[in-house]
């Protein structure tokens, strides 16, 4: 049993006795950080024990409080927007504004959100993006995107993203302790032209404010493997809509072997050399994860903005998503 007159030190060893019982991968997908790991990212998001149940019941109250948004949201989610914001109340609220205001925005995302329907069993036989169940030493969780067959027919775009937005609505919920950031690995291996022929400016820029805007999200890097000429032109299509610090931390690499150098090569899956499991095993679990979920993702079909009630000026979509002139449809010969 653990001793200590510290509170963090407590919570710190109950964490690691927790984790050395076994984990059921279908209910339990996400290792959560500890020890020293878990206080180092207490004080990088600015946690603190004695204020912290004070800030949620402030934001708590501040929904109540405004007519055009949900008056009820789950206390851990809550917790995960304090924590993306770095306990910044003004942050936190401007962020849950606009996650609830692009459930009404962005419909196509947003509705339906049924893992089970054929649409999207169809994507999820044919596209994986399972969140890893390890933490990098610096406490970020990695997230591995790929195709499983470059002859596959285009999927729908809007559905691809739906199920991206669905996975981190699940960890909004699962990262019970925080992370430190989010590491994304991009396979290109199977890439094609005709895979990216439906990614319209449009539809992306709606995903990135998403992202970007809605979700508290902490986005450290971004890797993109077995690249090609089409990925330079892929990358370069999607930079206009993405903030300049993210555009630093975009890395292209044409020999996987330089990955670990920011990723640990054995909390990768066995398919990259790692001791994760397979990304099949991985994305499976991940699908029962979702299916977990279903009654949730029902209830939160009507939890959006009301811009008919919001004080002062609605938002206008137009705005918000303007595309700019110089953006063009993605064209690759």
């Amino acid at each position: 049993m653990c001793h200590s007159e510290a509170w963090q030190e407590t919570l710190a060893c109950d964490l690691i006795f927790q984790f050395k019982e076994p984990v059921d991968s279908a209910k339990m997908t996400l290792e959560q950080p500890a020890g020293e790991m878990w206080q180092k990212i207490r004080e990088e998001l600015n946690e603190k024990a004695d204020t912290k149940e004070a800030d949620l019941a402030q934001i708590k109250e501040w929904l109540k409080q405004e007519p055009h948004l949900p008056d009820e949201f789950d206390d851990q989610r809550i917790i995960t927007f304090l924590r993306g914001c770095k306990f910044s109340l003004e942050k936190t609220k401007r962020k849950l504004d606009m996650y609830f205001t692009m459930r009404s925005a962005v419909p196509e995302f947003f509705n339906d959100r049924d893992v089970t329907r054929p649409e999207l069993q169809e994507i999820l036989s044919t596209v994986q993006m399972p969140p890893l169940p390890g933490l990098t030493p610096q406490g970020r969780r990695v997230i591995i995107m790929r195709g499983v067959d470059k002859d596959i027919q285009t999927p729908n775009v809007a559905d691809v993203f739906k199920l991206a937005l669905m996975l981190g609505d699940v960890r909004l919920a699962e990262e019970t302790e925080g992370v430190a950031g989010d590491v994304y690995i991009l396979d290109a291996s199977v890439a094609t032209p005709t895979h990216f022929a439906k990614f319209t400016p449009t539809l992306v820029k709606k995903f990135l404010v998403c992202v970007q805007e809605a979700y508290p999200v902490k986005l450290k890097e971004v890797h993109v493997i077995n690249v090609s000429p089409l990925v330079d032109k892929i990358v370069n299509f999607v930079k206009p809509f993405i903030k300049d610090k993210i555009k630093e931390r975009i890395f292209l690499h044409t020999d996987t072997n330089d990955l670990y150098k920011y990723v640990p090569k054995d909390m990768m899956p066995t398919e990259y050399g790692g001791n994760a499991g397979s990304m099949n095993d991985l994305h499976n679990d991940w699908v029962k994860k979702l299916e977990e979920y279903k009654d949730w993702f029902a209830e939160q079909e009507n939890l959006k903005a009301n811009e008919t009630l919001r004080p002062g000026k609605p938002t206008n979509y137009d705005e918000l998503f303007g595309i700019d002139g110089s953006f063009r449809q993605l064209v690759i010969d």
